[in-house]
């Protein structure tokens, strides 16, 4: 085998392996849920920022309520 191949067979090999999926999944939103953190958490304005983009392209992207 030459190194060629040898790379050419290990591209596709390392290209399909990505595409396997989960089936319990049933939509791209199901491995992820919006932040709620609780009234204890003490939150930096740039964590509540994240959180504040987070849940709303959830609720873009999802159909999370707000």
């Amino acid at each position: 085998m030459t190194f060629r191949t040898a790379v050419i067979l290990l591209s596709i090999a390392v290209s399909t392996a990505g595409c396997a999926t989960d089936p319990r999944l049933k939509s791209d939103c199901d491995w992820v849920q919006p932040i709620r953190p609780s009234k204890a958490d003490v939150l930096t304005r740039q964590t509540k920022e994240q959180i504040l983009a987070h849940n709303e392209s959830g609720a873009r992207v999802c159909g999370w309520k707000r």
